[in-house]
C-alpha cells in the first residue's frame, strides 16, 4: 500500500480536527469574538455541538485516524477551521503563517501538537510572508497550487517555493481577484476543489483564466457551481476518497452535478459550524496521510 501526503481526494487514512467544544468553549465566548472575526452573526454554542457531531460521523471508518488538536488558550473561534494553519507535505508539515490577524497563534498550536505527536516539521512560513491552508491545494504528487491572496503574500509563496521546489515539487501560482477585500475569507479553495485525479469542483467566475486553463490541460473535468450556490459554499467540497465527497447541507444543484458525475456525496447541516464563520468541509479538516 503506497501512501502521500500530496493529495486532495486519495483515500484518507489520517486527519486532524479541531472539535467545537475546544474552539467554541462557550456561548459567552462566541458572542465575544464572532464580530471582529467577521462572521455572519454569532453562532448557537448548543446548535454547533450537534452539527459537529453529525460532522465528525461522516469520518467514521475504522480505516481513518481521526485525530484532534487540543484545547488552546491562546488562540480564537477561527481555530476550528484547522486547515489554515499548516500544510502536509511526505517531507513533513509547513507551518503556515496566518494573513488574517485574528489567527495569528494558530500555526504555532498546530506546530506544539505535531512535534509533541512526533510529526515531522518541515518547514515555516516567517514574516513579513504570510500563507494560509485554504490558499493551498494539491493537483498531483508533484504539482502544489497556491493562491496569491490577501491572506498570502508573495513573500510567503517564495518561502513556500524555497521549501517545495528543491524537492522537485512545481509550484503554480493562481492570482486570485480582490473580490469582497481583505477582510472576506476569500482562499483558492473556495473557488477549487480536487474530488478526483482528473475531476474538480470550480466556481469559474472568480477563477483566473490562466489558471483555469491548466487545470483543463492537465485534464481535468469541471464541476461548475451555479451562481446561486457559490455564497452557501457549493464550492467548499472535501473529498474523503476519489469521487466520495463531503459538503454543506443546501447545495442541491451542485450535489446532482456531483452526484451525476459518479460522486457519492454525503451532507451535513452546517449553519453554525460552516455558514456563519464561512469554514466548509476543507476547512474543518487538516487532511494528513492518503492512500492509493
Amino acid at each position: 500500500m503506497n501512501t502521500t501526503y500530496h493529495s486532495e481526494y486519495l483515500k484518507l487514512q489520517s486527519v486532524y480536527f479541531k472539535s467545537v467544544q475546544n474552539a467554541f468553549i462557550s456561548q459567552d465566548n462566541l458572542n465575544k469574538q464572532w464580530k471582529d472575526l467577521n462572521y455572519l452573526s454569532a453562532p448557537s454554542f448548543d446548535i454547533a455541538i450537534n452539527e459537529y457531531q453529525e460532522f465528525e460521523t461522516l469520518f467514521r471508518d475504522p480505516q481513518i485516524d481521526l485525530k484532534y488538536f487540543p484545547f488552546s488558550s491562546s488562540v480564537k473561534i477561527d481555530s476550528m477551521y484547522c486547515r489554515d494553519a499548516s500544510i502536509a507535505t511526505d517531507f513533513g508539515m509547513i507551518i503556515c503563517n496566518m494573513g488574517k490577524g485574528g489567527r495569528i497563534n494558530e500555526p504555532e498550536s498546530h506546530k506544539h501538537e505535531f512535534l509533541a505527536s512526533n510529526i515531522p516539521v518541515f518547514g515555516e512560513i516567517k514574516t513579513p510572508g504570510t500563507l494560509e491552508g485554504g490558499d493551498v491545494a494539491w493537483l498531483d504528487e508533484k504539482t502544489i497550487a497556491v493562491g496569491h491572496t490577501y491572506r498570502t503574500n508573495e513573500a510567503g509563496i517564495s518561502q513556500l517555493k524555497a521549501l517545495l521546489e528543491p524537492k522537485g515539487i512545481r509550484v503554480l501560482i493562481a492570482e486570485l481577484p480582490h473580490y469582497r477585500g481583505k477582510h472576506d475569507v476569500f482562499h483558492l479553495m473556495s473557488i477549487l476543489s480536487p474530488v478526483d485525479k482528473d475531476l474538480a469542483v470550480v466556481y469559474s467566475s472568480l477563477m483566473p483564466i490562466k489558471f483555469r486553463n491548466e487545470l483543463r490541460n492537465r485534464g481535468f473535468e469541471f464541476i461548475e457551481v451555479p451562481e446561486d450556490e457559490f455564497e452557501s459554499m457549493g464550492c467548499n467540497v472535501l473529498a474523503i476518497a476519489p469521487r466520495q465527497c463531503i459538503m454543506v447541507e443546501g447545495n442541491p444543484k451542485t450535489q446532482r452535478l456531483l452526484e451525476l458525475a459518479g460522486c457519492k456525496v454525503s451532507v451535513y447541516n452546517g449553519n453554525e459550524i460552516s455558514v456563519k464563520g464561512g469554514g466548509g468541509p476543507t476547512c474543518l479538516t487538516r487532511p494528513l496521510r492518503r492512500v492509493y
